[in-house]
């Protein structure tokens, strides 16, 4: 069948809707009767492919007509790409409402993106006007809400359907969910479950697809994920552990429907993870906004979440992580996941009204299994004589006794009955029970038949390659000392030697003696360098990303990223007690400076050796030393561009000796202006401020990167990545890509004031700022301006080169008011302090001693100074990010592409103008 066709056009599509209806319930009425004279153990089996036979047709049709009405349609073939998602647009400046269900998609991707916690709530708004983007309006403005409900838990028999909606009526948030992940490369499949999860919104595991009869285990999308939690073992000294949620084991717990029920399943599982009086809503339930509406394709649909203690007693309900699992829908129909949950949990919760024949037959197959199985019933709803008979039947038969049973009265017993359920799940983690990780889970799901995307050749490719270069690494120190030979003493010394030679060209009168033993010097250390070749390790690194499928070499960087991080985790120079102080703030970033992490080994640290290669291999032909059609290296920075083009932050500035490997920057812009072409214009973006204080963390969630965050993970060196403007906006925001760059770990908060680290420091800040159309200071204090950045405002201004400033003020403890605090703006503009003096001083400026204010830049009528709130709402590791954080975010990122429509940054530059500007900066 073609899905791009239109379905109205296909022989399901030209009968009535009415029809449709009586063909399904016909098929189920049919089914019905096939099931009463079967027999034998796999009857269930039997009983689903006839269900799945009869239904099929009808099935592919309700996909196919639910992805033309979304305008999912043509990316069946050609998925949505992640960056076609992070693109920016005319919306990525305001805050839109979708008017048609083909905005659904894309107004979940922006919120979504952006952490706000209002994704799964989506507002359609039919207007009365047209505008350029919608000319087919109704006469009258209606406001239609759009929620996303499951549904699963209503009292409907399954011979019960609706039609599919209309673009007058909502769509369920569920189909709207699973439409866009069948729509999704693997990547943005990636994303849009990390989101989610910092969301604390359950999480799709196994994706139903009656399209292609088959469903998907989704453990590549799952990747991503890691988590923080405490760790209390029963002898010795807690600690906080952190892993990903696809490797770390956990008794998981799956709570299902059979037939009818009148409890809700989801409304449960959210009391039950929820600590105190705070309800959290994780699993999306009937009695959020205004009501419930059929699902149409999710039906069959498994959701995850997790409980991760904290390590205080009156947040912690479980001593140890717990998974959670729901499945939508009612298990007759969908046995095929049923079998999966009882195969991977410890304990199953079976909510249901009725157990009539053919429940009892579905159940009674399970006789071999060692899952424990609770019943939660209904004494007002079911055939109460008629459940105990089947009840009696069942004991013997799922090893289990009257405890087993549960009857939930009424709703005024919700407290008392969910601490019934937390002492059941309390009980059996407490006996030895089954630890399952997501992979085990996958493993199980290949069993069964169902297709695990992981699976793909591409992707396994991939890995086998990672794995050949991670299983050398024993010792992260030594690997680098072994195999990437080019960094480390050699590249520090030719790194020092070039500052020497550059701050030479600004002497007066250099003398040339020494302007020749520089040279000399460093011509011997970048021969030293060429003499070498690339290790096994990086050869293979180098064939990984020279793949010609864009997929295998994206999946090939995603495994290096979590290879490495596996096998070279950095270790805290401090007790373990110590981790305590790791525990976020009100503004979600660390205390500042208490912990030295060492450099962690990362991808980056294979870019660096590929870019030493082309720097003294590149030195050395422009001495003459090296002919340039010997060359072997010259094909590094095109490669180079290509992952800048994908997605991928790059390092700018070394970590290791905080330079800029000018030759090999500048190569790579001269690549990427070839594969730009005409689309070379460009704004750069930079921010600045102390580690710890939420930069990368701001960016990543302004503009959906992918910037480290966290002190443990963090490289040291200054990142770009690149954003794409889509074309038809271009035009008007006058440029055509945002380059952003992330100052890492660059600039620290003390003042030093002699020393070359200080000065180091400022010069780096001069150079990003130098470079940037638009600068934001990320400040954790008021008065914690770094004395780096303080030295490059001055020296910039006698520059004449004043980018854009924003200063955000993050961490703070009052989080609840809206913007700044008064005695905060005071403190930013009052007279001078000792920082501001001592880089006066520095830049001998007599008429330095001015406060920010005193600066062409800091007008405080004009939007400079935001307060943004605390990251999380609750406390970590089971908070979710904040709403007025996410509106904070998204409102700074409108002011700033405001700023450069309007021309209020510097001119902006095309790629060019960028590479002379490195070299003169």
């Amino acid at each position: 069948m073609d899905l791009g066709c239109d379905p109205g056009h296909s022989d399901l599509g030209e009968v009535a809707p009415e029809i449709k209806a009586s063909e399904r319930r016909t098929a189920v009425a049919i089914a019905d009767l096939e099931w009463r004279e079967m027999e034998g153990d796999d009857c269930e089996f039997r009983y689903g492919a006839l269900m799945s036979s009869f239904l099929s047709t009808v099935e592919r049709s309700r996909l196919q007509e639910m992805l033309s009405l979304l305008g999912l349609e043509m990316y069946q073939v050609q998925k949505l790409s992640l960056q076609d998602s992070l693109q920016i647009s005319f919306d990525s400046m305001k805050n839109w409402a979708p008017q048609v269900p083909k905005d659904l998609p894309w107004n979940f991707l922006r919120k979504l993106q952006a952490l706000n916690a209002d994704a799964r709530n989506t507002t359609m708004v039919l207007d009365v006007l047209p505008d350029a983007r919608h000319v087919e309006k109704e006469s009258q403005m209606e406001e239609e809400i759009i929620y996303w409900d499951p549904a699963d838990d209503l009292a409907a028999d399954i011979y019960s359907f609706s039609e599919l909606p209309t673009p007058d009526t909502p769509v369920n948030p569920l189909d709207l969910l699973c439409a866009l992940l069948i729509s999704s490369d693997s990547f943005l499949q990636q994303e849009i479950v990390l989101k989610m999860a910092l969301c604390q919104f359950a999480l799709p595991l196994v994706l139903p697809d009656s399209e292609n009869h088959y469903h998907t285990f989704l453990l590549w999308a799952m990747r991503g994920i890691v988590r923080t939690w405490w760790s209390q073992p029963p002898r010795g000294v807690g600690s906080f552990r952190e892993d990903s949620v696809v490797l770390s084991r956990a008794p998981a717990f799956a709570f299902v429907r059979m037939d009818v029920s009148s409890n809700s399943k989801s409304q449960l599982l959210n009391a039950v993870l929820s600590p105190g009086h705070r309800q959290w809503d994780c699993f999306w339930h009937r009695d959020l906004n205004l009501g419930t509406n059929a699902r149409e394709i999710s039906d069959g649909l498994v959701e995850i979440s997790w409980f991760f203690p904290s390590g205080r007693e009156d947040l912690d309900i479980f001593p140890e992580p717990v998974t959670f699992l729901n499945l939508r829908g009612d298990i007759g129909s969908h046995w095929l996941q049923f079998k999966l949950l009882t195969e991977i949990s410890s304990a199953v919760f079976i909510l249901t009204d009725n157990i009539s024949k053919k429940e009892y037959k579905l159940l009674y197959s399970m006789k071999e299994s060692t899952t424990k199985y609770y019943f939660i019933l209904s004494p007002y709803r079911g055939k109460r004589n008629t459940n105990l008979r089947f009840l009696n039947k069942l004991i013997p038969v799922l090893k289990i006794d009257h405890s087993h049973v549960l009857v939930k009265v009424s709703s005024t017993d919700s407290d008392s009955f969910v601490k019934r359920i937390r002492a059941i799940v309390g009980n059996v983690l407490r006996a030895p029970c089954r630890r399952v990780s997501v992979e085990d889970m996958a493993h199980a799901a290949r069993k069964l038949g169902l297709k695990v995307d992981e699976d793909c050749e591409e992707c396994q490719k991939a890995k086998d390659r990672m794995e050949r270069i991670t299983r050398k690494i024993k010792d992260s120190d030594a690997y680098r000392r072994d195999e990437l030979r080019l960094q480390g003493d050699p590249w520090r010394k030719a790194a020092q030697v070039e500052k020497e030679f550059c701050q030479l060209q600004w002497a007066v009168d250099p003398p040339e003696k020494h302007r020749a033993e520089l040279r000399r010097r460093l011509l011997e250390l970048r021969m030293q360098q060429n003499s070498h070749d690339p290790s096994s390790g990086v050869q293979e690194f180098i064939s990984g990303i020279s793949s010609p499928s864009l997929s295998e070499k994206q999946y090939f960087l995603r495994w290096m990223e979590w290879g490495l991080a596996r096998v070279a985790q950095p270790r805290l120079r401090q007790p373990p007690e110590t981790l305590l102080t790791l525990r976020p703030k009100h503004g979600g970033a660390t205390d500042l400076g208490e912990l030295l992490w060492p450099e962690p080994l990362g991808v980056e640290h294979f870019l660096r050796e590929m870019g030493q290669f082309y720097e003294a291999e590149s030195c050395l032909v422009e001495a003459g030393r090296l002919p340039a059609g010997q060359r072997r290296f010259a094909h590094f920075p095109g490669l180079a561009s290509e992952l800048l083009l994908t997605g991928l932050p790059l390092e700018l500035i070394d970590g290791s000796t905080l330079s800029m490997p000018v030759r090999w920057v500048t190569g790579l812009l001269k690549e990427l202006h070839v594969r730009l072409e005409r689309r070379s214009r460009l704004v750069v973006l930079s921010a600045l401020g102390v580690p710890g204080t939420g930069k990368s963390t701001l960016l990543n969630t302004m503009f959906g990167l992918r910037f480290a965050t966290g002190k443990s993970c963090s490289p040291r060196g200054a990142f770009m990545q690149l954003i794409t403007v889509a074309e038809g906006f271009s035009q008007d925001l006058g440029c055509d890509h945002i380059l952003v760059i992330d100052s890492g770990g660059l600039i620290g908060g003390a003042l030093t004031s002699a020393g070359d680290r200080f000065e180091l420091e400022a010069s780096l800040a001069t150079l990003l700022m130098g470079l940037s159309n638009v600068t934001v200071i990320s400040l954790a204090e008021t008065k914690d301006i770094p004395a780096a950045i303080l030295h490059a405002f001055l020296r910039l201004e006698k520059t004449g080169h004043m980018p854009n400033y924003q200063f955000v003020y993050q961490n703070l403890h009052d989080v609840s008011v809206p913007g700044p605090r008064p005695r905060d703006k005071r403190q930013l503009l009052d007279p001078p302090g000792d920082l501001s003096r001592a880089a006066a001083q520095m830049e001998k400026q007599s008429d330095g001693f001015r406060a920010l204010a005193g600066l062409a830049f800091c007008d405080p009528e004009k939007q400079h100074i935001w307060h943004i709130p605390g990251l999380w709402h609750g406390a970590p590791p089971m908070a979710a990010v904040s709403l007025a954080y996410s509106e904070a975010i998204f409102e700074l990122k409108r002011c700033l592409l405001e700023n450069i429509r309007n021309g209020l940054s510097n001119q902006n530059k095309n790629i060019q103008q960028l590479i002379e500007l490195v070299r003169r900066l």
